[in-house]
């Protein structure tokens, strides 16, 4: 019953250590000019896209603005950056195979004959992925793309899903400018 405990224990502390992190890269027009850009406005026609709630694009919007304004950024109506975003998601289903019990050596080979308790356990996670884009404003072409991949809280626990929101845009919003991310 030991190793029962010590296999739940292991895979709870790899659900927990799963969910935790947020896969992040970046890509950028390497000729765009990124000290030019200091206002920035969302680009609705973009954001309408988006195949997510309203409410979870509000969260989303409200965590880059607060990001970019901690940049230095300023939201205007005349803006020279333009910020986009879309989603995709995708439900991941994990199965452990675990058969406990007794094989052993019968003539030539193993015998795969077992006697014992034998388990599966199913789990399932949603991992979501959010882009977001910087498109100058004036040329409308894209300069800058970040992305983020984590486990999503799909529970009814709203705090928990706007600290989650809020700790996935931070960490990709952390690659703008390009080379100001230290490893």
């Amino acid at each position: 019953m030991n190793s029962f405990k010590l296999l739940v224990l292991g895979v709870f502390v790899l659900v927990l250590s799963s969910c935790s992190s947020v896969r992040v890269a970046a890509d950028y027009d390497k000729d765009a000019n990124f000290d030019s850009y200091n206002t920035f406005a969302f680009f609705k026609p973009g954001i309408d896209k988006a195949e997510i709630n309203d409410i979870d694009k509000k969260r989303i919007l409200r965590a880059i603005e607060a990001e970019l304004t901690a940049k230095g950024f300023a939201k205007s109506e005349n803006p020279n950056m333009l910020v986009s975003i879309f989603t995709k998601t995708k439900e991941n289903v994990n199965i452990y195979n675990n058969n406990l019990g007794y094989g052993g050596w019968y003539g030539w080979g193993w015998q795969p004959f077992y006697w014992g308790t034998g388990y599966n356990t199913v789990s399932s996670t949603t991992e979501g992925t959010l882009y977001i884009d910087f498109i100058d404003a004036d040329r409308k072409e894209l300069v800058w793309q970040g992305m983020g991949s984590a486990a999503l809280v799909t529970s009814n626990n709203i705090e928990r899903k706007e600290e989650r929101i809020k700790e996935i845009v931070k960490e990709i919003i952390e690659r703008y400018p390009p080379g100001s991310f230290k490893n």
